[in-house]
């Protein structure tokens, strides 16, 4: 690789020297020599005091300067501690000049813009501890973030690890005050051991965020996976240091080294909250653009006396040395403390929802290209840099200077946060179009008639309408091509295309069935729901609808007829409202479409803002799907309300890696009674709010937050059955966020309803996933340059899970290509720990269990071609899998 133009030595040889010199003179006044020997902190006698000072440069990526600018200080940071680390490398261990990077996307950006004898360099300093780089790409905040979206934007690292036989021990999200739950156990299932958070305890309403129970714990995930945490409460003033986010706790801790080894080694209340001879305080440059100096050289020099060792850090000693010693000792903490600048992706709503359609839009694409690939592994060549593009800008689109509040304009900030989306989008539809052609090419053709694959990207049959492009107008009947029988269609036209919408029944899982267009009238078919007025109405429910989009009844008839939506205060199912006073304007209500298949509402409303409401049935199933559109811009915060009448309601929802229960933990739920915040929960694939009559099961597959009831800062309301999914708006006030949502004058926002009797997780999932990723069809043979795989010409299935509870998350080709096997990733979303089989069509020949970022761990001995797995509770693990039928 071409050398940037950047390359420059930061220490010119004088400045070396005189490095030295310093370095060596306080050494022999310290009573050791230059090449004393190596004072590594296990060597030292157990009742020596190690305080772990480590620097680094706080991140602020796209607040603090641009693009560009934060490329050239990545670049001249990383070269002057490589250069200080050489430079002091015959020091003792303790005085060595060493780096911690804020993020993968450093080394990233190093990769790219230095050459490859510099790069390796690097990686010596990682390898010999002069560096550290957690995986998380950037400071995020992870609170609405889908699952995949955080493992995707780990992956850089994954690559780096096994390229390189080394491993990233840390993860770490800075500065926002609040964390989710189920972080942790993606994070340990990535391969980490290790966290440090410092917050700013500033832009928040949280009363307490710097007053924690535990200054150190384990974070235990609800798989039982840990990780151990450092999160040091917020102190007072001491020495030169003011307070907050500059002194302990904060995301600068150590900015001014020698005060806090001050402060650490003699202050009676932090000794009282943290009584252990083994001390890390971590960060320094704080809001600054660019640090370089070797300020924590010379604080460990001057602060190193008899019974205290300070040690320039590179934070993973500092874990290492302390589990080692106290492992076994600490508490564990597993909650969620909510969300606070997370809120502040809702401020460009349309922009953010276009990133989780491409998360969920690549579960397919994945999956369709992984049966193409494992016939034809050179499908993939050439995807590589926009995939690797594509998952690094997931790991730094939630970037947590969403606040938008510092000396980057706020409109650069918001044109990087679409091109981010837009290349993100563009890498997952082509890869999705190109792969889908190419498996209609690769089945098996016969006969004369056009035929159509329909693939079901899940890992479960499943039964839903297919949408196949067919343009003409003569008489036709569709057949299911599996079983012979003719199956109901409808045509449908959105004035861009023009397709046969059929009811495609019992599609295998990660699989397709053909179907065949025929000429010439067949079968009669009723119609999927009746319209009267207002009502809709099927075989599962009664609906009655507003001119607002409003659902203002829902009889449940699967459930003795009881009703569902409750009225009080005149809200309603699916109320759009704003806080801002608007006049209420009637509307209009038509029938979009009908047929046996699906029949559809449409309601053009006209207040509280323009919208267009759609709401389907469809046939042979409960689900009430609803699409709504706000076409006009916004700058006020606006929900959609979810009222329902139901007794002694409780919540469970999909937070980032883990389900939910929304109480405090004293009342047997999730959230921390301290130190959180309650207003709005995170709303990932679904909600499930239930009471003694049975309950409601809402998919939710645009927005990212909700509020349950009438919950607020400070307190979570379990009392009143109704949610509100958070449209979009400044949550915060104008000063946090994007203003006007960007500019944008379309939002696009998604729900499912059904009810159930008994809450079950996986079913609330099921039900989510397959609103959420529908069936897909292509014409078989389209690709006439395709490498005719002879896949069967009706029916396919590529792979099975043996027990319900088990939910295929995702499949695809392994990260250096289809010849290193295809990765399976599977959560256990039972309550309790399963044993269950993978099978895969013609079977498995090897199987290995990786890190979600796909870095082996060990292999695992397969049962008669299948992957027996043992899943713990709630567990999200990750597998290698080899086929006997792949071209591997």
């Amino acid at each position: 690789m071409k050398a940037s133009s950047d390359s420059f030595d930061p220490l010119p040889g004088l400045v070396k020297v005189a490095f030295l010199l310093l370095a060596a003179i306080g050494c022999l006044q310290g009573g050791e020599s230059l090449h004393g020997q190596r004072a590594e902190p296990e060597q030292l006698p157990p009742e020596t005091t190690r305080i772990y000072i480590a620097p680094d440069d706080h991140t602020d990526y796209m607040w603090s300067a641009d693009e560009e600018t934060y490329r050239r200080v990545f670049l001249e940071m990383i070269d002057y501690y490589l250069e200080a680390a050489d430079a002091t490398q015959d020091l003792p261990s303790h005085l060595h000049s060493r780096w911690n990077c804020d993020g993968s996307f450093w080394m990233w950006t190093y990769e790219k813009h230095r050459t490859p004898e510099q790069f390796a360099r690097l990686i010596e300093r990682i390898k010999d501890g002069h560096f550290s780089v957690p995986l998380t790409a950037l400071v995020s905040c992870y609170g609405g973030i889908p699952v995949e979206a955080v493992i995707r934007g780990l992956y850089y690292a994954g690559r780096i690890e096994r390229r390189h036989g080394l491993r990233f021990p840390m993860a770490v999200a800075m500065e926002n005050q609040t964390l989710p739950y189920g972080l942790g156990s993606i994070w340990a299932g990535s391969g980490a051991r290790y966290s440090w958070r410092g917050i700013c305890d500033c832009a928040t309403r949280l009363s307490s965020a710097g007053d924690r129970e535990h200054e150190v714990y384990w974070w235990k995930g609800a798989d039982g996976s840990r990780i151990l945490m450092k999160w040091n409460s917020i102190y007072g003033p001491y020495g030169s240091l003011k307070y907050g986010s500059e002194g302990l706790g904060g995301y600068a801790e150590a900015r001014y080294p020698e005060d806090v080894v001050d402060f650490v080694s003699s202050d009676q209340w932090f000794k009282e909250r943290y009584p252990y001879p083994i001390v890390g305080a971590f960060g320094q440059g704080w809001d600054d653009l660019k640090t370089t100096d070797q300020s924590f050289v010379e604080a460990a020099r001057k602060k190193t006396r008899p019974g205290t060792q300070v040690i320039v850090s590179n934070e993973e000693d500092f874990f290492e040395d302390f589990e080692r010693s106290f492992g076994e000792q600490l508490p564990h903490v597993a909650a969620s403390f909510g969300n606070e600048w997370d809120l502040y992706c809702a401020s460009m709503a349309e922009v953010s929802a276009s990133v989780k359609r491409s998360i969920e839009k690549l579960r397919a694409a994945e999956a369709l290209s992984t049966i193409v690939s494992n016939s034809d592994p050179s499908f993939l060549a050439g995807q590589k840099a926009d995939r690797d593009l594509a998952f690094m800008n997931l790991g730094i689109y939630w970037e947590h200077d969403w606040t938008a509040d510092g000396p980057v304009p706020r409109e650069e900030r918001a044109a990087w946060q679409r091109r981010l989306a837009d290349q993100i989008s563009d890498y997952v539809d082509r890869l999705y179009a190109e792969a889908l052609q190419t498996l209609g090419g690769m089945v098996q053709s016969g006969g004369t008639h056009p035929r159509f694959v329909v693939f079901n990207p899940l890992g479960w049959t499943r039964t839903d309408a297919a949408d196949l492009p067919y343009a003409s107008d003569a008489s036709i009947h569709v057949v299911d091509l599996t079983s012979g029988q003719e199956t109901p269609f409808q045509i449908i036209d959105n004035g861009k295309q023009r397709s046969v919408r059929i009811l495609a029944r019992n599609v295998p899982a990660v699989g397709y069935k053909v179907f065949e267009i025929r000429p010439g009238a067949g079968a009669s078919f009723d119609v999927a729901a009746n319209v009267d007025g207002k009502t809709l109405e099927n075989e599962f429910c009664r609906l009655t609808v507003g001119e607002r989009g409003v659902i203002t009844s829902w009889v449940d008839k699967q459930l003795g007829n009881r009703e569902w939506v409750r009225t009080e205060d005149g809200s309603a199912v699916n109320e759009l409202t704003s806080e801002s006073p608007r006049s209420q304007q009637n509307g209009s209500i038509s029938i979009e479409s009908s047929g046996p298949v699906t029949v559809t509402l449409r309601i053009d409303a006209r207040s509280p803002l323009p919208h267009t409401t759609r709401i389907t049935l469809l046939r042979e199933s409960p689900r009430i799907a609803i699409e709504n559109e706000i076409q006009q811009n916004f700058d006020e915060i606006l929900t959609w309300g979810f009222p329902l009448s139901m007794s002694e309601p409780v919540l469970h929802h999909e937070e980032c890696g883990a389900v939910l229960r929304a109480r405090l933990l004293a009342d047997d739920g999730h959230y921390s009674p301290r130190n959180a915040r309650y207003d709005w929960l995170t709303l990932n694939h679904f909600a499930d709010l239930g009471g003694k009559e049975g309950g409601v099961i809402l998919s939710n597959a645009d927005c990212y937050f909700m509020r349950l009831g009438k919950s607020d800062v400070d307190r979570l309301d379990t009392v009143t059955p109704s949610i509100a999914v958070l449209a979009g708006g400044q949550v915060d006030g104008p000063k946090l966020g994007i203003p006007r949502q960007g500019g944008d004058t379309f939002f696009r926002q998604r729900f499912a309803l059904i009810s159930r009797k008994a809450y079950d997780p996986a079913t609330a999932m099921r039900f989510a996933l397959e609103h959420q990723n529908p069936l897909i069809a292509t014409a078989v043979g389209r690709d006439p340059a395709g490498s005719d795989s002879g896949l069967p010409a009706t029916e396919y299935s590529f792979l099975q899970i043996s027990d319900p509870n088990v939910l295929l998350w995702a499949l695809k080709a392994a990260d250096e290509g289809a010849e290193k096997g295809t990765i399976a990733r599977v959560w256990n979303l039972a309550e309790q720990p399963v044993s269950f089989e993978l099978m895969v069509e013609g079977g498995l020949k090897e199987a290995r269990r990786v890190t979600h970022i796909e870095t082996d761990l060990n292999s695992v001995d397969l049962v008669n071609g299948h992957l027996p797995v043992r899943a713990a509770a709630n567990q999200l693990s990750t597998y290698r899998l080899f086929l006997n039928s792949a071209r591997q």
